[in-house]
């Protein structure tokens, strides 16, 4: 099946398009509807009529943008007009959603005249926060965009404009870098002189290119002064007229620095390409098809040709997906009444200097495993990059209140964390243990130091301040990674190969603690030379790291097994456990254990229940505790179902225990709260579990990963608890963001042994 077809079922099934409207508050009872309509409704009525304002308060209103468009422009598809534009328009409500979780209204207008367009959009202002206009044609969209910008008190944003400006911006920033080029002496050279042509040049001169040194052509060639003055061109292209002879395409692009392509496929040949100055800057951006194809520009000589295309299977891909959504998430979260030239500078500024920071192992792996580091390849960030939403929104919402037209100023930093909230309750989570982290940072011994994923979560914990990282390691391995991956920093570095007093007394203190279970002294020194695991269990037993983080190239009990016999378990503890954190929309539960305890009995449950308890605290949740079972208070008596239920009540007769506990009880039971209270009223929970104890491992281990994967949660851990010292054991394979997270617990455990 081809890819039409596709796309017709895809939008075909069951219900129909892309988008629906879900409620975002209950409406499961009378009240609840009486609540969301009338007679509930009249209250808010009344005071947004008394305060105008109070409707960002009380209504959707500061997160619903409105994506407008007649279809007399749709990319690679023309004047279709507007039904036949609503996939478009449905398309872009999904990319506002998926990026910047923020609402959208598709509205689609059968109008070609711009004054009755303009009257109709404005009329909506109370509806909307604001407006995306969309595939409207030049030159009408200019006359819209301009009114309605005039007119209107909320962001008007016409997209096909400023997008591309905004994103190739961004790019051209960073060309100039690598070309070793000053923005004020660039040459540039533009193909077409369309709506996006323009609003691009006049950006590149927002961003410090000189107005004098951008040459534009259109169909007809060089516009020039004389052309102007003989009427040849309208009243928008005359703006970029220069004073120079006339010509075609490739008399314009010779002795250039940059050629910015918004046009139509195949006008370059390499020869155009190889009369450009040193280093040339091409972004042939027409689509589907480029102005010259990314090969053929890049052989077209020998020297570096930075290429930007508009196609995904190339690098650097100008993609306006990487502006408009992040751009809107700041411009609605400071109530700002436009979107000005300082927020897009920002917007772009913020995507160059992101280009420039570490990838994430996520957005490496959608791209097809390929390294993406800064440099011609890669200068600007790619579309599914989380990140853009931290570093564009901010800096939108920074240049907003700057700038004088936010109506609500932000507190930045607290105003991050409300962004990681919209991506998910994990990072939300995480958020509030990372901060915890960066108050006191602790030193992360990190067992696999030579490993690229370590080496590149150390500089991001050094360089957020969340830990002081020890890399266990080669020197020169870890040296020349570090070079090879760009990463400006100096990690410290402990080699357990080198030839130092430490390394005497950690094969000391090994053979000391393991010689009456069966290890020489020999074997310590072996073992402290060529196993970074015992090598890092024995630093932190000697208070030379407050933490150890291990098991990313080793398998769980192998990358375990050391820092048990060498740490152990803290004095008050028996047992060790492994701890996921699962998130999902709007709940958090801690599954325990998962991955040590294999057949624990009653007294192990209950200390297990205990410690995951404590670890909940540190997240900032008040600890619910359920012993899980496959009977509900006793409905069934057995061996199996008696241990929890002797666990729970263990911990209800401890004095010490402050938090609510109860069970054995059925999954369902735990966290369903109808069935809790509905039928087990007299249950010691009053609110559903959010930490689930397991009867055993194989159960913990099925049940997590079964709501991690049907259940749409995100699982952040093994959190190793019950440890004399902070010890957390990665899954092999995890990405950096993982053993950062898990650094991150590992501070918070050592700030709070301290």
């Amino acid at each position: 099946m081809g890819l039409d077809e596709d796309s017709l079922d895809y939008h075909e099934a069951d219900p129909p398009g892309k988008l629906e409207i879900s409620t975002t508050k209950p409406t499961n009872t009378q009240r609840d509807l009486s609540l969301a309509y009338s007679p509930g409704v009249a209250e808010p009525c009344r005071r947004i009529a008394d305060d105008p304002d109070d409707a960002y308060r009380y209504t959707a209103k500061g997160n619903l943008v409105g994506v407008v468009s007649n279809g007399s422009a749709v990319l690679g598809l023309g004047d279709i007009g507007a039904q036949a534009s609503k996939p478009v328009m449905e398309g872009k409500g999904v990319l506002f959603k998926r990026f910047a979780d923020i609402d959208v209204f598709d509205v689609e207008l059968d109008q070609d005249d711009p004054e009755k367009i303009i009257e109709a959009v404005s009329a909506m202002e109370p509806t909307f926060g604001g407006i995306n206009l969309e595939d409207i044609s030049a030159p009408e969209c200019f006359t819209i965009e301009e009114t309605l910008r005039e007119e209107m008190d909320i962001p008007v944003f016409h997209d096909d404009q400023h997008g591309t400006a905004i994103i190739s911006g961004a790019a051209l920033l960073n060309a100039a870098e690598i070309a070793g080029k000053d923005l004020e002496d660039l040459e540039i050279v533009f193909s077409g002189a369309g709506a996006s042509a323009l609003a691009t040049a006049r950006f590149y001169v927002s961003l410090g290119a000189k107005r004098e040194n951008i040459t534009m052509c259109d169909s007809s060639g060089i516009i020039t002064t004389a052309r102007a003055e003989s009427g040849d061109v309208n009243e928008y292209k005359q703006e970029f007229a220069r004073d120079i002879d006339g010509g075609g395409l490739a008399d314009a692009m010779a002795d250039s620095d940059v050629f910015v392509g918004l046009s139509i496929g195949g006008l370059v040949d390499q020869e155009m390409v190889r009369s450009m100055a040193d280093n040339p800057i091409v972004f042939a951006m027409a689509n589907p098809d480029p102005e010259i194809g990314y090969e053929e520009a890049k052989a077209a000589r020998d020297d570096t040709v930075i290429m930007a295309t508009g196609r995904s299977d190339y690098p650097n891909q100008v993609n306006n997906v990487l502006g408009f959504p992040f751009i809107f998430r700041g411009a609605l979260d400071v109530r700002a009444t436009e979107i000005n030239e300082e927020m897009k500078v920002a917007a772009a500024s913020a995507l160059a200097e992101l280009s420039k920071q570490d990838v994430p192992d996520a957005v490496v792996k959608a791209y097809g495993d390929q390294p993406l580091q800064f440099g011609p390849d890669y200068i600007i960030p790619k579309p599914l990059d989380p990140r853009v939403l931290f570093e564009v929104a901010p800096a939108v919402a920074e240049a907003a209140m700057d700038s004088g037209c936010a109506r609500q100023e932000l507190d930045l930093e607290a105003y991050e964390e409300r962004l990681e909230a919209r991506l998910g309750k994990s990072r939300e989570m995480m958020r509030v243990v990372l901060n915890k982290a960066k108050s006191d940072p602790k030193r992360i011994a990190l067992a696999e130091g030579a490993d690229e994923k370590m080496i590149r979560a150390a500089y991001q914990l050094e360089e957020q301040g969340i830990a002081e990282p020890i890399l266990i390691g080669n020197d020169d391995r870890i040296t020349k990674t570090t070079e090879r991956l760009g990463l400006d920093f100096e990690p410290t570095i402990a080699n357990p190969r080198a030839d130092d007093e430490r390394h005497e007394d950690y094969a000391e203190r090994l053979y000391q603690v393991r010689k009456r279970k069966g290890l020489t002294k020999s074997e310590a020194e072996d073992l402290i030379r060529r196993d970074t695991n015992y090598y890092g269990s024995v630093m932190v037993e000697c208070g030379d790291a407050d933490a150890l983080l291990t098991g990313l190239t080793h398998h769980y009990p192998s990358a375990l097994r050391p820092p048990l016999q060498v740490i152990g378990t803290a004095e008050e503890a028996d047992f060790a456990a492994g701890v996921y954190m699962l998130t999902f929309k709007n709940r958090v539960i801690f599954c325990a254990d998962t991955t040590v305890n294999q057949d624990p009995d009653a007294k192990v449950l209950a200390e297990v229940a205990d410690h995951t308890a404590e670890l909940a605290r540190r997240f900032n949740v008040d600890p619910r505790v359920a012993m899980l079972s496959y009977s509900n208070f006793g409905s069934v008596d057995n061996a199996g179902t008696r241990k929890p239920r002797r666990a729970a009540d263990m911990l209800r007769n401890d004095d010490g225990i402050d938090y609510p506990v109860d069970g054995e009880m059925q999954a369902d039971t735990a966290v369903v709260e109808e069935i809790l209270r509905g039928t087990y009223e007299f249950s010691d929970l009053e609110d559903p579990a959010n930490v689930l104890v397991f009867p055993n491992l194989e159960a913990g281990n099925i049940g997590y990963k079964l709501l991690q994967r049907l259940g749409g949660a995100e699982a952040i851990g093994p959190m190793l608890v019950g440890m004399d010292k902070p010890v957390h054991v990665l899954q092999r394979g995890d990405e950096v963001k993982d053993i950062v997270n898990l650094a991150g617990v590992a501070v918070v455990d050592a700030q709070q042994n301290e």
